[in-house]
């Protein structure tokens, strides 16, 4: 039996104690002010690598409502710290590039491309070269596309459906953190997905984010 996720209000990072590498603000000394977040233009008709700018930006505090956590993270030791804090036990590196992935490379790309959702959250650090997350906004009809660069830190929480690429460089090597055993199990969208206990837990914290901004 699945069990929903048992979150803070009106997401975890909201828990944190100050600390001198995390305040209790969700790190936002650590935060690049020149995080480009925007609306992904789906018209334009260019491939996934292209930037798909839309010229519609999106704030890191509009991030945040929708549970997605941003940090600009220039050492391995406030990685340590900030693993430490939110509990991240396991780490490993992943290379997505056509050197390191071969024929298989075109695959893969489609496979993270395919939109879909996980049970636990996502964490990547980017250790070299850059791509792109796209998530969903709140009305979860259109895309919000990010870049993330060397020194970004991501957080996706569990049930928010999104996809990734690496842009025109073709070419990230990224840090994955993880709670408990390192995995990477995806559930693309579908009728089933969408009734999954995840997916139901993560919108009702976004109502609640959306709610709490609104009053």
């Amino acid at each position: 039996m699945m069990l929903a996720p048992a979150w803070s209000a009106p997401f975890a990072c909201k828990s944190l104690q100050p600390s001198a590498i995390w305040p209790s603000s969700c790190g936002r000394r650590y935060k690049r002010l020149d995080m480009r977040a925007y609306i992904y233009d789906e018209a334009s008709g260019l491939p996934p690598q292209d930037e798909h700018d839309l010229n519609e930006s999106v704030t890191l505090e509009q991030l945040e409502k929708l549970g997605v956590l941003y940090w600009s993270v220039d050492s391995i030791d406030q990685v340590n710290s900030i693993a430490i804090q939110r509990d991240y036990k396991n780490r490993d590196h992943i290379v997505c590039s056509p050197q390191a992935m071969g024929d298989i490379y075109q695959q893969k790309l489609g496979i993270f491309f395919e939109e879909h959702l996980h049970e636990d959250e996502e964490i990547r650090w980017v250790v070299d070269g850059s791509g792109y997350f796209d998530v969903r906004d709140q009305t979860d009809q259109r895309w919000v596309r990010i870049k993330v660069e060397k020194g970004d830190l991501l957080v996706l929480p569990p049930g928010i459906f999104h996809r990734f690429t690496v842009d025109k460089d073709n070419y990230i090597k990224a840090m994955r953190l993880f709670k408990d055993e390192p995995k990477w199990v995806a559930l693309n969208r579908s009728s089933e997905t969408e009734s999954n206990p995840f997916r139901k837990a993560y919108l009702e914290k976004v109502g609640q984010a959306m709610t709490m901004s609104a009053s």
